[in-house]
């Protein structure tokens, strides 16, 4: 087997173009099962910060891609959509997914964090996805991640029905999640008497990859309390890996004992090698899981997998289902999977110095070490990923694996649908910038630009005709609401209430027919701030991500910023001349990192992002805080408004470099409009996508005001204030999850955090108010 030094795979990385190897999808005598009679199954995959950049399928994948032979296949045997648009973070593109609506229309604007309002939260009085569904006989399951809640983890009390919430949304079984992302590492691998930061891929190394806290041999325990004792040697490289990718926790140099010793922590969250599972059930019984039990602890997209196969395996035969599988990978924390889900000729598979206390490569700064470990990292994430959704594929009857190991997967022979969508664009350092492809990491995930929003989206099934095609055309998110109800034959009409439509285009017409022109003549895209609890004694505070140069305040706690590959402005953040509770505001940080450097480029993250496109021009709108400078008392750098700006650019997702909005190559730019004399093609365009832009402006600012000036008391969004809302408000008032205080509903009209009396009185005084129409 060749290996590739590290060297010379730092050099393919960061430079050097490769060639495009596309994988196949070889014939097998062993077939799927024919289709019934029945309607089709519904399997849809969601990938999590899993961007075009990634995919060979789509022609590009960097200078080094990481292997997707599923995929690819699902692509070869379907049909891929290129210019396909989530929304820039993960919850307001997930709710789209089941609500069929923008952000905007919803209000969850942003990922959903513990300091976060249910206001900014999928409302349980929305007609979901699984709900219409079931209009058409159809169960429903949700597994792995989905991040469409708060949670119930912390003081904050953002998670009304607890965990009751995805049935109360309509799924008749969960099995997943409720936070947004694994845990971080635990550096102490388990470890009681180690320090943070020991062991940086949670599990012990072996002694060339550590020679001062490293073992090669010692005894592996898991959480029912067995243990095992394991050995360097024939089949195992690492021992400490070996133990973790059990499940285990590895006490090094020691021999097993009766009883596991105390310094062992099987609570100690683990990545990606650990999990805190909620189950919920179509009678409203709930389960938790956390990481001492044997069954929350193995590898994330192993753990997804079986738990999807569980359901339907189960499953009642003559009901059609949909069954929701998120994957976590490949979101933060990037860490090494199971070696077995990984080829042995995968660059970096064997490569010791990932997880070695000192990573660096000689002559090549440490900064970019640390990016060549997350791209061959996220490269081994996302093979471990793929080759778990084909074993998913197989266990539910859907493929068969060929004698070499590639997968024979012909959907025309099955009754189920599969549908794979990313949520949002790559995040910053795992994103592909070399060719081919050549992305943006500073406009990655959380950013409406094109690198941030443009994902893969494969469809394959019985449906699709003339298998094997691209489609050019523009589809956004919202559309697999309708691409869904159309699957099932459900309707949408007779289901959504009239004065709320939703923003969800058709869709089926591109499986079905060939030569379908566009449907939808502009896609969309946005992000914007979500209602903050002022209750919380979690404050948000700054964190700047330097790949992006970005400064924010969403995260309550320094180890989410750590998480993000952040630097933490905020409590007890450590860094000199930082004040012990840490700035309040991005202002102060610049300010800060100007007395360091006068040249410093961090600026905010808007506070508000939309963009819209006709497929050749697109238009961003940013809105975002100001602030002054100075740079000798940085506490004093204040808040002088905010500032709204238009960017117009031309785009092209061509293959192998995509033409991409990407910074300095604006048509023009202009604050609050471009007001520049353009040619007349960009005059045009801008005129039309300005038009569309000022309207949905107008709909995010109705929605955004809707509980306090435009229709306060409606807290189901029927259109009208009357007792279903005194109704609702009375049980969702009666709902805690701290020791009676009362806590954030959709019925905390006045957005303090409590539904309580004082929303009862704003119901009372509209009670019988027929609400405005939204102005679009």
């Amino acid at each position: 087997m060749k290996i590739i030094s590290r060297r010379k795979l730092s050099a393919l990385l960061l430079a050097v173009p490769s060639a495009l190897m596309l994988a196949g999808c070889s014939s097998s005598d062993n077939e799927p099962s024919p289709p019934t009679a029945q309607k089709s199954n519904i399997l849809f995959i969601v990938l999590d910060d899993l961007g075009l950049d990634q995919m060979t399928s789509y022609g590009y994948g960097g200078a080094v891609p990481p292997k997707t032979p599923t995929l690819t296949a699902i692509a070869k045997a379907g049909v891929q959509f290129r210019q396909a648009w989530a929304m820039p973070t993960c919850t307001p593109t997930r709710a789209s997914f089941f609500t069929g609506r923008y952000p905007s229309s919803t209000n969850v604007l942003n990922a959903v964090v513990s300091t976060d309002l249910a206001n900014s939260e999928i409302s349980p009085y929305e007609v979901t996805l699984p709900k219409l569904l079931r209009t058409q006989g159809y169960t429903s399951a949700l597994i792995g991640k989905m991040h469409l809640t708060g949670t119930d983890m912390g003081t904050a009390a953002n998670l009304p029905y607890g965990h009751q919430t995805m049935w109360k949304l309509g799924w008749d079984y969960f099995d997943g999640y409720l936070d947004g992302a694994p845990f971080p590492i635990d550096t102490r691998a388990g470890l009681s008497t180690m320090a943070e930061g020991t062991y940086k891929c949670g599990f012990v190394p072996n002694t060339t990859m550590d020679r001062d806290n490293g073992a090669d041999f010692g005894a592996c325990y898991v959480a029912t309390g067995s243990c095992e004792s394991i050995v360097r040697g024939e089949g195992i490289a690492t021992p400490g890996r070996s133990c973790m990718e059990r499940g285990g926790i590895f006490d090094p140099g020691q021999s097993c004992q009766a009883t596991p010793p105390g310094h062992l922590d099987f609570s100690a969250q683990n990545g990606y090698y650990t999990g805190e599972f909620v189950q919920s059930w179509a009678d409203g019984r709930t389960s938790k899981t956390t990481a001492t039990d044997p069954s929350a602890r193995g590898y994330r997209s192993t753990m997804e997998t079986d738990r999807a196969v569980a359901w339907a395996v189960q499953h009642d035969k003559d009901t059609p289902w949909m069954m929701s599988v998120g994957y976590s990978a490949i979101h933060a924390p990037l860490q090494v999977p199971p070696l077995s889900l990984i080829s042995e000729s995968t660059p970096g598979r064997n490569d010791n110095l990932l997880c070695s206390p000192a990573s660096d490569i000689e002559g090549v700064p440490g900064q970019i070490t640390a990016l060549i470990d997350d791209h061959i990292i996220t490269n081994l994430m996302v093979e471990a990923m793929d080759k778990e959704i084909g074993r998913l594929l197989v266990e539910l009857n859907l493929a068969t694996w060929n004698d070499d190991g590639t997968l024979n997967y012909q959907p025309e022979k099955t009754n189920t649908m599969v549908v794979v969508m990313g949520d949002n664009g790559t995040y910053v350092n795992s994103v592909k910038f070399t060719e081919p492809g050549r992305f943006d990491p500073t406009r990655a995930k959380g950013f409406a630009y094109q690198t941030g929003v443009s994902v893969p989206l494969l469809v394959a099934g019985p449906m699709v005709k003339e298998p094997g095609r691209e489609i050019a055309h523009q589809v956004s998110s919202p559309d697999l609401y309708q691409l869904f109800a159309e699957i099932a034959d459900a309707d949408i009409a007779a289901n959504v209430p009239d004065n709320r439509p939703v923003d969800a285009q058709p869709m089926l017409a591109y499986l079905t027919d060939p030569g379908q022109g566009p449907i939808r003549s502009l896609n969309f895209s946005e992000m914007g701030t979500n209602f903050t609890n002022p209750a919380t004694t979690l404050k948000p505070q700054p964190c700047v991500v330097e790949a992006a140069a970005t400064c924010f305040t969403i995260f309550p706690n320094k180890a989410l910023c750590d998480d993000q590959g952040g630097i933490w402005y905020g409590v007890d953040s450590g860094l000199a001349q930082v004040p012990t509770e840490g700035f309040s505001q991005c202002g102060q940080v610049m300010s800060y990192r100007k007395s360091l450097d006068a040249g410093d480029q961090v600026d905010v993250l808007p506070d508000s992002q939309k963009a819209i496109s006709d497929g050749d021009y697109k238009l961003v709108r940013l809105n975002r805080k100001t602030y002054s400078t100075d740079t000798a008392s940085p506490l004093n750098a204040t808040y002088l408004g905010n500032q709204n700006t238009d960017e117009l650019y031309q785009i092209d997702m061509a293959v192998p470099n995509p033409t991409l909005d990407r910074s300095g190559s604006a048509i023009a730019t202009g604050s609050p409009t471009i007001t520049d004399a353009l040619p007349a093609e960009p005059q045009q365009a801008y005129a039309k996508l300005k038009s569309e832009m000022d309207k949905r402006d107008q709909v995010a600012s109705y929605n955004f005001q809707y509980d306090t000036l435009n229709c306060p008391g409606d807290g189901n969004r029927d259109g009208l204030v009357d007792q279903h809302d005194l109704n609702n408000w009375a049980e969702l008032s009666q709902l805690n999850l701290n020791n009676g205080v009362a806590q954030s509903t959709w019925y905390d009209f006045n957005h303090d955090g409590k539904t309580d009396a004082a929303d009862r009185a704003i119901i009372e005084a509209s009670l019988g108010k027929a609400c405005p129409p939204s102005p679009a």
